[in-house]
């Protein structure tokens, strides 16, 4: 039996899943929300250590501006309110990626996050923002330029957003679409990639379950026979 320490999500279908309910896409991202709640909550009773989620990469700063503010308030108003449960929980908060270019508000706000739960054990939530994969890598390799004779594959992974943290054991994507969309090119290079139809807000405690049961069950050879 395969242990299960890290899962990670792209969370992709929000807004079609909006618009297919005649509500915007913005309607989606509440809902998707709601999904990430679910996910957090099952995470903690199958007693899976780490959980990632691709709520926004570089690319996405692309998007209408009214739809990128709608996400970063939503993200901002949900620490707000819930921070309180998140530490009762025991959940710890960590941010992959850069929020330098984040308004003033937000960063305070995930800042705070991040202090108030760094103590807590039950399950590491990961929470990539402004996160590019190319883009992490890229500065890996500029902070060990100064001696290349010391570059090697543990020294890379050292210097990535993940640098303390194993490796996903398990991607899972919604949405229907069958890519990594610069999500953690390095770290999912032995993972087991679970792709879904289902939209984001449609994603379930069972369809969790069910992929964990599979991964279990499966042989991981690793180069080996």
């Amino acid at each position: 039996m395969n242990n299960l320490n890290h899962v990670a999500f792209i969370m992709d279908g929000n807004g079609r899943w909006g618009k297919k309910k005649k509500k915007g896409r913005n309607f989606g991202h509440l809902q998707g929300v709601k999904t990430v709640e679910k996910v957090v909550q099952s995470s903690l009773r199958l007693k899976i250590p780490i959980i990632t989620f691709y709520v926004f990469s570089t690319e996405n700063w692309k998007r209408p501006k009214t739809e990128i503010n709608f996400l970063f308030n939503l993200i901002g108003s949900y620490f707000k309110k819930e921070i309180k449960n998140v530490i009762k929980n025991g959940i710890k908060i960590n941010i992959l990626g850069s929020i330098s270019s984040f308004s003033h508000p937000l960063k305070k706000i995930l800042k705070d996050t991040i202090k108030k739960t760094k103590k807590n054990k039950k399950l590491i939530v990961n929470l990539a923002l402004n996160y590019g994969s190319k883009s992490e890598i890229k500065n890996a390799f500029i902070k060990l330029k100064g001696n290349r004779s010391s570059i090697n594959e543990s020294k890379i992974s050292k210097h990535l957003y993940t640098g303390k943290l194993p490796d996903p054991d398990i991607l899972i994507r919604t949405g229907g679409q069958k890519r990594l969309s610069n999500f953690m090119l390095w770290q999912l290079a032995y993972s087991e990639l679970y792709f879904l139809d289902k939209l984001w807000p449609d994603f379930n405690s069972s369809d969790l379950r069910r992929i964990i049961k599979h991964f279990r069950s499966i042989k991981r050879n690793f180069g080996k026979i």
